[in-house]
């Protein structure tokens, strides 16, 4: 079975990047432009099997996304990935107190991260 993957990043450019590459792996690809949107799929039934999440995003970011995600029902044990040019410890601890099962610091190459997708999404 095909997995779906969610990605919400405020860069066109790195949602078209990430989508083709994910998509060239066997994935099936969500995008959303920040966490509000990617918090709507959600509520309106989307679901994906991991989700990949930028930081610093207009609307709502990043923490404040995976916070809410774990708190609808059905989402608290998907994986969610951070990736972004963000690396201060401080905010790497919030987003892995409210949930995120990784923190990956762009850029990451599409082999990469097909790799690490493959190791914290079973059968992917």
């Amino acid at each position: 079975m095909t997995k779906t993957i969610m990605i919400v990043d405020d860069s066109s450019t790195m949602l078209m990047s990430l989508k083709n590459s994910l998509e060239i792996a066997g994935f099936n690809v969500l995008t959303a432009s920040d966490g509000a949107i990617a918090l709507d799929l959600l509520q309106s039934g989307a679901k994906p099997n991991l989700i990949i999440t930028d930081i610093n995003m207009p609307n709502m970011g990043g923490i404040e996304f995976i916070g809410k995600a774990r708190s609808l029902g059905g989402f608290r044990f998907i994986p969610i990935l951070v990736l972004t040019t963000e690396s201060q410890q401080a905010k790497r601890d919030d987003a892995k107190k409210l949930g995120a099962t990784g923190w990956l610091v762009k850029p990451v190459s599409g082999a990469d991260l097909t790799k690490i997708i493959k190791q914290v999404l079973p059968g992917a």
